[in-house]
């Protein structure tokens, strides 16, 4: 079975205040659900790719044909051009977001999906849907703490 994910995230302040948001479509069961989460201070490059590894974590099955779209050039080119084998040879040194890379990694090898990078706020629909999740979720008032992000920049000697 195929399954199409759509992803984006969104950030007020880079950084600030963020979110992401995720539509998921199975066309041959003309099913679809949409998820969204937001957070008092991260990044956009940190949402764009939680977006990703949250969408995986809800996956059941690594039977099935996964096809990721997003916007986020940080995040599809980490994978299509192999940056990350290069992170993981570096025992994750000098990489942004290592947290979440780390979390995505066994994800990505257990259900194998293929990223498909879209221009984003240019009339996609899903791309413009998940947008408007983010951003909602960004201006939502019960914000969730990046604990990694917020502890990273606390400890931070700038």
């Amino acid at each position: 079975m195929k399954i199409e994910i759509y992803t984006d995230g969104a950030c007020s302040g880079n950084p600030g205040k963020g979110g992401y948001g995720i539509l998921m479509r199975v066309p041959e069961k003309n099913y679809q659900k949409t998820f969204s989460k937001g957070f008092r201070k991260t990044t956009n490059n940190r949402m764009e790719l939680l977006a990703v590894i949250t969408a995986l974590e809800k996956l059941k099955s690594s039977e099935n044909e996964i096809h990721i779209y997003t916007d986020s050039k940080y995040v599809a080119d980490a994978v299509n051009q192999n940056w990350i084998s290069g992170w993981v040879k570096r025992g994750w040194k000098n990489v942004k977001n290592p947290d979440l890379w780390q979390k995505f990694l066994p994800l990505y090898i257990k259900y194998n999906p293929t990223l498909h990078w879209i221009k984003g706020h240019a009339g996609h629909f899903e791309n413009e849907l998940c947008d408007r999740l983010a951003v909602a979720a960004t201006n939502s008032p019960n914000l969730e703490v990046d604990q990694y992000f917020e502890n990273m920049e606390n400890n931070s000697l700038f």
